[in-house]
C-alpha cells in the first residue's frame, strides 16, 4: 500500500531524534519521497531541523505543564486535531502513553514501541495496528528501525549521517582562520545531565595531559548552566581552546565534520561524530552500552568489550572497571546524582589511547 503521508512521533531527547534517520531515510525512499512530519518534544526541535527528508515538524511543548489543567487539555487538543486521521501511517518510537495516543489519532495504520508489562500495554495494542517491544539488549537505532520490518521494508546497511551546510563551514572556517587553527580534535566534557559526566578534578587531569600533544584541543558545549559551570573551571592551556556557547547546533555539526577526532561523554555530540565517521574515544559511565554506543557506519553495527576500554573500528569505549557497569540508571541513586563508575576512570588511559593514534 502505498503511503505518501507519514508521521513519526519521538518524544524522548536530542540523541533519539537524531538517531531515527535510518527510519526515515528508508521511508522517504520506499515510499517514493513520501512527506514525513515529526511531532516531537519542543526541547528537541534544534537537532529535528538538521534531519534530512523531514516536510513539517509538530511540536510538544513542556511550557504546557505550567498551565492549568483545562489550559493544558486545550493545547493537547489543539496538537491532536491538527495531526488527526491526516497521515496514511503513524510511527511511535516512544513508549509513553501521550506517544502512543498521538500515533493511533495520527492514522489508520499506526506502529508503536510498547512496554513489555501487559498491565501498561494492553489498551495500546487494542489501538494500534501494530506493535513492538523496546529491546534494551539491541542499540536504539535497531529498536528504531523494527518498523521497517514489520511493514517489510529492506534495510540491509544502516547508517546515521549528519552533513554540514556549506554556510556553516564557511562559518566555521573563518572563525578557526582567526585563530590561527589549523588540525584539531574536539573535546565535549558536558551532557544533559552531570551524572553523565567526568567531575571537573579528572576532567581538567585529562586536559593537561592533552596539552601535551601538541595539536588544538577545541572544548565544546551549549550555553546550558551545565556547560556555563565547565567553561569557568576550565584550565589555562596553550592548545586548549574554549569554544562552549560559541556555535549552534548547525554550526557544531560543520565543526565536527572538520575535526580529526572527538574525545568525551556519551552524548549527542558522539553520535554526530559517528556519523560523520570520525575517530571517536567515548567515556561512558552507567548508560547501556547496548542500546547507546556510536554506530559504526563502516560495519553498519556496533560492538560490546571488556573495561576498562575496547574498540571496534574507529571507536574507542572507555568504562569504568566495576561489576555494576553499565547499569543503565540515572546515577547511582537512580536520581540523577553522582555516577561512581565515572569517578574511577584514569585520564591517563584515555591520553594514552589518543597519543597511540596520534603517533
Amino acid at each position: 500500500m502505498k503511503k505518501s503521508k507519514i508521521l513519526v512521533v519521538i518524544q524522548r531527547s536530542n540523541g533519539d531524534v537524531f538517531l531515527s534517520s535510518p527510519l526515515i531515510n528508508a521511508l522517504y525512499h520506499h515510499y517514493e519521497k513520501a512527506e514525513i512530519d515529526l511531532l516531537i518534544n519542543d526541547d528537541t526541535l534544534g537537532i529535528a531541523k538538521t534531519l534530512e527528508h523531514i516536510h513539517a515538524i509538530h511540536l510538544y511543548k513542556y511550557s504546557w505543564r505550567k498551565f492549568s489543567v483545562i489550559q493544558r487539555l486545550k493545547k493537547e487538543f489543539f496538537l491532536i486535531k491538527s495531526i488527526f486521521k491526516k497521515y496514511d501511517l503513524a510511527i511511535s518510537l516512544t513508549s509513553s502513553d501521550r506517544s502512543v495516543l498521538y500515533a493511533a489519532f495520527g492514522a489508520s495504520y499506526s506502529i508503536a514501541a510498547i512496554e513489555k508489562d501487559a498491565k501498561k500495554s494492553w489498551w495500546k495494542k487494542l489501538l494500534l495496528t501494530q506493535h513492538y517491544f523496546l529491546d534494551t539488549s539491541k542499540h536504539i537505532i535497531t529498536n528504531n528501525t523494527t518498523p521497517l520490518d514489520l511493514l517489510k521494508i529492506n534495510h540491509s546497511k544502516l547508517e546515521i549521517t549528519a552533513i554540514p551546510k556549506e554556510e556553516d563551514v564557511k562559518n566555521i572556517e573563518n572563525l578557526l582562520h582567526k585563530k590561527n587553527i589549523k588540525n584539531f580534535i574536539i573535546f565535549h566534557p558536558s551532557a544533559q545531565y552531570k551524572y553523565k559526566m567526568l567531575n571537573s578534578k579528572i576532567r581538567n587531569t585529562l586536559l593537561e595531559l592533552l596539552n601535551s600533544l601538541n595539536i588544538a584541543i577545541i572544548v565544546t558545549g551549549g550555553k546550558t548552566p551545565i556547560d556555563e559551570e565547565i567553561s569557568q573551571s576550565l584550565p589555562n592551556l596553550t592548545n586548549i581552546y574554549n569554544f562552549i556557547g560559541q556555535t549552534s547546533l548547525h554550526e557544531y555539526i560543520a565543526l565536527s565534520h572538520l575535526s580529526q577526532a572527538y574525545i568525551g561523554m556519551d552524548t549527542l555530540n558522539m553520535h554526530i561524530a559517528a556519523a560523520q565517521n570520525k575517530r571517536i574515544f567515548a567515556i561512558f559511565g552507567p548508560t547501556l552500552t547496548s542500546m547507546w554506543a556510536p554506530w559504526d557506519n563502516q560495519t553498519g553495527t556496533y560492538d560490546i568489550g571488556i573495561p576498562p576500554f575496547y574498540t571496534y573500528g574507529a571507536i574507542t569505549i572507555f568504562q569504568a572497571n566495576m561489576p555494576c557497569v553499565p547499569c543503565g540508571k540515572a546515577g547511582c541513586d537512580d536520581k540523577h546524582g553522582q555516577s561512581d563508575c565515572l569517578a574511577i576512570i584514569h585520564p591517563n588511559i584515555i591520553f594514552q589511547e589518543v597519543q597511540k593514534w596520534l603517533k
